[in-house]
Order: structure tokens, then sequence, then C-alpha cells
């Protein structure tokens, strides 16, 4: 029976290459192992996204709820980051392997496990996305469709370095993804309006009355 271990500094090294050099990361990516790995990557993840959120919580920045947490307050920022964390990692392997299957590339569910694990490093990114919120909605949207987008650019590389998927459907693919994701952003812009519009409209009446 094998023991997890913990190595920090090996994951905060890997995390780094995959945000500095992502393509060289994704092609030198081992494909088999297990489970142990990828997991223990999630929770460190979850670990630090949560400390961030339990942060921001405190100095009152997540008043929106906003981040992997959503609305949760004290400890269980840190409970839900690191449950949303692990199961997210499974959740977004089976994404990566329909992804992979639909790009012709590697078919194995262990393998887009390993790979997701990887494209989490911008999990505790968005541990930040509070902080811009609490500046500006627009900022805060703006923060998170860069984390999305960037996101699908890990993604892009991942597939095809790490599982061999063809180019030019990837290509498609995240070019759909990240239109969605672009028409996200205008669309919860547009309701945000609406909801600020009807607010002030509630105040004005509150102060006829």
């Amino acid at each position: 029976m094998s023991k997890w271990k913990i190595d920090l500094r090996k994951i905060a090294a890997e995390s780094r290459e995959t945000l500095l050099n992502p393509r060289q990361y994704f092609s030198a990516t081992s494909l088999s192992g297990g489970f142990e790995e990828p997991v223990i990557k999630a929770v460190v993840y979850g670990t630090v996204a949560g400390l961030f959120g339990l942060l921001w919580d405190l100095t009152g920045f997540n008043s929106m709820g906003v981040g992997p947490w959503g609305t949760s307050n004290g400890i269980m920022v840190l409970i839900w980051s690191l449950v949303s964390a692990v199961i997210g990692l499974f959740i977004g392997g089976a994404i990566v392997w329909l992804i992979s299957h639909i790009c012709g590339g590697n078919r194995e569910y262990e393998a887009s496990v390993r790979v997701a694990a990887s494209v989490m490093v911008v999990y505790p990114i968005n541990a930040f996305l509070a902080f811009f919120y609490a500046i500006s909605l627009t900022l805060g949207g703006l923060a998170a469709l860069f984390v999305n987008l960037f996101s699908l650019y890990l993604l892009y590389i991942a597939v095809q370095a790490a599982l061999k998927g063809r180019e030019s459907s990837m290509r498609i693919v995240v070019i759909v993804l990240g239109i969605l994701a672009v028409m996200a952003f205008f669309g919860a812009r547009k309701a945000g309006k609406q909801v600020d519009e009807i607010y002030d409209m509630f105040q004005e009446e509150q102060i006829d009355q």
C-alpha cells in the first residue's frame, strides 16, 4: 500500500512550468501512475484557494460570494474549496477525456485526469476574482474572462502535447468554448446592469414614499 506524500516543491515547480512553459511541460507529462498524484495536486490547489478565500472572507472581499467556495463563510470557505477542487478534478478529467476522444487523442480516463490536474493550476487564481469584483463588477468580469480563456489555452496545448489530439479539431473546440465564455461575460454584464437599474428604481420609490 503506497503512502501519499505531498512534495510542495515539486508541485510548485510543475505549476510554474505549466504557467510559463505549458507546451514543454505537457509534452513531458506522464499519463500513467495512478490517481494519487493528481488528487494531491488538486488538494494543494484547493487548500491555497481556500486560504485566500478565507482571507477575503475575513476582510470582507467575499461579500459577493465569488470564487470556488461560493457563498460559504468562515472555515467552510476552506472546506468547500477542498471538496470542490477534488470533485472538479474528476469532472474535469471526464471533460478532458471527452474532448480528447473527439479530437482523436488518448482515450484513457487516467491520462485525462492527470492532465486536468495540471490545468487546475488556474484554480487558486480564481481566489483573486473576489478582490477584482470588490473593486468593480466589470473589472471582476474581465478578470474572470481572462482566467477562463487562459484555461482554454492550457487545455488546447495539453490535449495536443500530452494526449496527442488533432490540432485542427482542438482548435475548433477551443474557439467554440471561447465564444461561449465571451458571450457569458457580456450576458452577465447585461444582467448586472438590469439588476442595478431595478435597484435604483426601488431606491427612488423608497425615497418618494
